[in-house]
């Protein structure tokens, strides 16, 4: 009775003392949702991880050149030398409401300051759009607690943290702010007012689709729903055009953006119109056939209808997506490129880890999903419990695909946590007795919320952001720690290398060098062309005569002899002799002649590239990035060093893998060091200014010469090239940390000059 006492009146709106609650509560998961994304912050002020600074490049490309610039650039920076079509490739949507924002919202800051804010704003508005979803499915209580969860979320936090201007923070906002409208507009029969928010839902979700592409998430919990939704609402002739009101809307705002029209077109529009015609289709079935055999009927035509999707996926009338996305939707899936499985978030989820994320709230969502099934839940409308099902089962199951997917476990065990913990806290209180039991209850669920936060001590939930920007870090194995090499790197390759440079380095590093030093890249994190990378990770391992030839090599030269035509076959290629014979024949005898993406622009002329898995890589510069530390014996001044700390030495492994290397000769036993074949014959080897001085073993201290499992190496500066006329590459660069005296952490880039002169 006091929570429904009156405050004020504004117009029609009696303004009560449960609203005040409602905003101090969602005021609190704000807040603490700015603290929880904060962290990074207190190391340096810097964009984190990779993708945002492509992203900050292309919103400031919005700035100088207008949006119709943006839709027509080729840029020409990466890829080298085939650019990328930025507006088919990127997440549009974040673009170009950042564009837009920054003149109404920066207030005299740098864009590059704004951008690394914009995701702290959006990550926690969320928490108040969530608060609405879940109320429409489980009442306001239940959106309270969802908010409060989505705020100490850790996958969903550091997915969204401070400097993360990717995907994820726009992505979610929008997606769920898509799927309060798309649940209030089902579950309230309005009218025009429902249309109006189905369309909407359709506008939001469109957007959060050229914003993110795991979007295609709440595209397929929404095409299940449409299977179950016939069975569960009765309202006459509603969903007859509530259904295809949606997905019209989905559909045809989708078909705005290059990128989103390629979903639509494709799967993600086979997948939200097949269920969208079951619909219609059933609505007409209820309405010709007696109620008392709906159930049956329905059950005929829904088997029917599947069996019928299933025969044309299998047909390849429509075309599947790419792998990641099949991997989620089935995660007994496994790759056999080791490319995909280098990337650290393609790591399989496992038990340990999901429950380390989760915590409490595993107990939370397995009493919410049974409280659901169970009459405690009658208070919810029957199409609202189904949803919040489908949606959070199916959220648990794609997470157990790998770990970037545990963001989707979180989201399922917010729904069904924060309804279970509802059904069970209005039950308690409704006791009219035990008083003490009431207290005890609110108590525990109290501390149970502050326990995954607060300990154990030092390995929190909040410790998760207790880390700097990759920037800073190099995104090495020290997560503590911070240095200004990469930024010093890239000042240096900007300001002492010509403007059309092209620069070669792994492709996690390519869009600091395009964005920091304005270089152009062979590679990047977009990952387009996987036979690129593959061609880098070879030139990597394979001797330094053979990699300079591939390296150096116009991309106009065929450098199949240093290739190797098993590697070409390998990586989808054609023999350089097959490919020309059949060129000829299909081109009235005519050679073929490059025509690059941006000179087809200017004659109107088809792009050519002719082959190019066969060709040189045309680069100037090679960059390399060594982790580890350096230490002093009591007998010497001479530093010592270990490395592997998660820089370029520690991927060699990857690097022979994906190469297509035999993984024993360059790399022993423990999957760590190196053998010495490795270092004295592959170029990475050789590039890395340090031989092995000796092999400890750490528990006793005595030193070996040769290897044997169990022992570390422990090594010293050695520079192994010297000769800057006669050498294949020229060391003119290394940052701070490398001559760095003080014993601790070192964080290393290396610029070589490939050597146009150098004769093998």
């Amino acid at each position: 009775m006091v929570s429904n006492q009156k405050l004020f009146s504004v117009g029609d709106f009696d303004f009560r003392l449960q609203h005040l609650l409602v905003i101090g509560i969602l005021s609190l998961s704000f807040s603490i949702s700015i603290l929880a994304r904060s962290g990074p912050a207190l190391y340096g002020f810097e964009l984190f991880e990779f993708d945002p600074f492509f992203n900050f490049r292309a919103t400031e490309y919005i700035i100088q050149n207008g949006p119709d610039a943006y839709f027509e650039w080729l840029d020409t920076k990466t890829w080298h030398p085939f650019g990328r079509d930025v507006s088919s490739t990127s997440q549009v949507t974040l673009h170009i409401l950042t564009a837009s924002l920054y003149p109404i919202f920066g207030f005299g800051s740098s864009l590059y300051h704004f951008t690394i804010l914009l995701p702290l704003v959006f990550g926690s508005l969320t928490a108040i759009v969530i608060f609405a979803f879940v109320r429409v499915l489980g009442g306001t209580t239940a959106g309270l607690f969802a908010a409060l969860i989505f705020s100490i979320s850790v996958p969903i936090f550091t997915r969204g943290l401070i400097g993360w201007f990717k995907s994820e923070p726009l992505g979610l906002f929008l997606a769920f702010l898509a799927l309060y409208l798309f649940v209030s507009g089902i579950k309230f029969n309005k009218g025009k007012v429902s249309i109006v928010k189905l369309i909407a839902a359709g506008l939001f979700l469109s957007l959060a689709l050229s914003s993110w592409g795991g979007t295609l998430f709440f595209v397929l919990a929404i095409s299940v729903y449409y299977f179950v939704l016939p069975f569960v609402k009765h309202e006459k002739s509603f969903l007859l055009f509530a259904a295809p009101t949606f997905s019209f809307s989905l559909v045809l705002f989708s078909l705005l953006f290059e990128r989103t029209s390629s979903f639509v077109i494709g799967y993600a529009g086979f997948a939200i119109l097949f269920p969208t015609a079951f619909v219609i289709c059933c609505e007409f079935i209820k309405k010709i056939s007696n109620e008392s055999q709906h159930f049956r009927n329905l059950s005929i035509f829904l088997t029917a209808i599947v069996l019928s999707g299933i025969g044309i996926v299998y047909s390849g009338f429509v075309a599947l997506p790419s792998f990641r996305y099949l991997n989620a939707v089935n995660p007994f899936l496994t790759s056999q490129d080791a490319l995909t499985d280098s990337v650290a978030e393609h790591m399989t989820t496992e038990l340990t880890l999901s429950y380390t994320l989760l915590s409490v709230f595993i107990i939370f969502a397995l009493i919410g999903s049974w409280l659901i099934f169970s009459k405690k839940s009658f208070e919810i409308k029957n199409d609202m419990r189904v949803f919040a099902l489908i949606i959070s089962f199916l959220a648990i199951y794609v997470s157990s695909a790998f770990v970037r997917l545990e963001l989707f476990a979180s989201i399922g065990a917010l729904i069904l946590g924060s309804i279970g913990i509802t059904i069970l806290l209005r039950l308690v209180l409704k006791q009219e007795k035990n008083n003490f039991s009431k207290l005890i209850f609110t108590s525990i669920l109290v501390i149970l919320f502050i326990i995954p936060v607060t300990l154990p001590e030092n390995n929190s939930w909040l410790d998760w952001s207790d880390f700097p920007p990759s920037i800073l870090s190099g995104g090495s194995n020290f997560p503590q720690f911070a240095s200004n090499d990469w930024l010093h790197a890239m000042q240096w390759l900007k300001t002492n290398t010509p403007e059309g440079a092209v620069v070669a380095a792994w492709w996690d590093y390519g869009y600091w060098i395009t964005t920091l030093s304005e270089r152009t890249t062979l590679a990047d994190n977009a990952t387009l062309i996987d036979w690129q990378i593959k061609k880098l990770a070879y030139s990597l391992i394979s001797s330094p005569d053979n990699s300079w030839h591939i390296l150096n090599s116009h991309y106009t030269t065929d450098v199949s002899e240093h290739l190797g035509d098993e590697n070409i076959m390998l990586w989808g290629g054609e023999l350089e002799s097959d490919f020309n014979k059949k060129y000829k024949k299909e081109n009235n005898g005519n050679d073929c002649k490059i025509v690059l993406s941006s000179e087809s622009k200017q004659l109107g002329i088809p792009t050519e590239f002719c082959h190019p898995i066969t060709k040189g890589m045309d680069a100037d510069y090679l960059i390399i990035y060594l982790a580890g530390e350096r230490f002093y014996i009591q007998t010497s001044d001479t530093p010592l060093y270990t490395l592997e700390g998660g820089g370029d030495e520690s991927k060699k492994a990857w690097f022979v893998k994906i190469s297509n290397h035999q993984v024993s000769k360059y790399i022993e036993s423990d999957n760590i060091s190196p053998t010495p074949y490795f270092l004295e014959n592959s170029t990475l080897g050789t590039l890395i200014p340090f031989d092995i001085l000796r092999y400890v073993q750490s528990n006793t201290g005595k030193t070996y010469t040769e290897y044997s499992p169990g022992l570390i190496p422990v090594y010293v500066k050695n520079f192994h090239y010297t000769d800057p006329e006669n050498d294949p590459y020229i060391l003119v660069y290394a940052s701070p940390s490398f001559h760095d005296v003080q014993p601790g952490i070192m964080s290393a880039v290396l610029i070589y000059k490939i050597n146009p002169d150098y004769t093998s």
